[in-house]
């Protein structure tokens, strides 16, 4: 299923995307009127829900009529991201600042006040920095929670996948000697299009990234060129903490970012960012 979080006739709405069609989750019909509480519900809705989406829906809407949000526009919990997961990306960095390829992955989290629609704009605010960067990733979410779960069994915990444009302060991530500040600015995670559930991507081992930067290609890559793999990392992260429903988990961007480039690039006003996940989707921000 590919699932979306919209803004219908100004209501919240969730619903089942086909083609060019949202079929919204009726909201009087006891189905979960949040993608938080879909996810809740358990295996046994969502496949109900998978087998014949028409029980839950209500109305059918084209989609160009629905105002898409974040697939879960408040998540309970910080976005868990990986750094530097590909090989060439801490290739590039190594160019500007010590980096080499982890032994073990490079864990940091971004606010969730940094959640952005699919096509929201990112702000601009010079005063604060003035060295936006993109990061396309994959980003995995949770269904079913875990401690210490084998790599073997990790993929069996994953709800579905989404897009994540990372977006990085490059200034303030550097000035303060840690990633937080400079990954959790306002607007600073733009997530979506939709969740495809995981039972249609069998192997996030093979799917296709890419940026372009006003029509420009800047990143493409794929996700066999991790250093960690999913289900590596989802083993690794609940080893020490559990993992929860609706945890985000982005797994890192390849190469092709701005402040590593002869000259740096960052992005500036006017300037549309698009990241795309093959299989999922495509983002698009505007940065106003």
């Amino acid at each position: 299923m590919r699932l979306i979080s919209c803004r219908y006739r100004r209501a919240e709405r969730i619903g089942v995307v086909t083609g060019d069609t949202a079929g919204l989750i009726d909201p009087h019909g006891g189905w979960p009127q949040s993608m938080l509480a879909l996810i809740d519900a358990g295996p046994g809705l969502w496949s109900a829900l998978a087998a014949d989406p028409q029980r839950a829906i209500s109305e059918q809407v084209p989609l160009s009529q629905v105002e898409l949000r974040a697939p879960i526009p408040q998540p309970r919990k910080n976005i868990i991201c990986l750094g530097w997961n590909y090989a060439e990306h801490v290739r590039e960095s190594a160019a500007t600042r010590a980096a080499e390829i982890p032994e073990h992955p490079v864990v940091f989290t971004k606010n969730t006040t940094s959640v952005n629609s699919p096509y929201g704009d990112i702000p601009w605010v010079p005063d604060l920095t003035t060295q936006l960067d993109w990061e396309v990733e994959l980003a995995v979410i949770i269904g079913t929670g875990g401690c210490r779960i084998a790599a073997a069994d990790a993929l069996q915990h994953v709800f579905g996948y989404t897009v994540i444009n990372d977006i990085s302060a490059r200034d303030l991530q550097f000035r303060h000697k840690q990633f937080f500040l400079g990954k959790s600015l306002d607007g600073a995670c733009p997530m979506g299009p939709v969740i495809v559930t995981a039972d249609e991507i069998t192997d996030p081992q093979a799917l296709d990234l890419r940026t372009w930067v006003n029509g420009e290609l800047k990143q493409s890559a794929n996700t066999r060129m991790q250093v960690f793999d999913v289900a590596t990392v989802l083993s690794i992260l609940s080893r020490g903490m559990p993992l929860e429903p609706g945890d985000i988990i982005s797994t890192g961007t390849p190469g092709g970012v701005g402040f590593a480039r002869t000259p740096p690039e960052f992005l500036r006003p006017g300037d549309l960012v698009e990241c795309e996940v093959e299989g999922i989707g495509r983002l698009r921000n505007r940065v106003r």
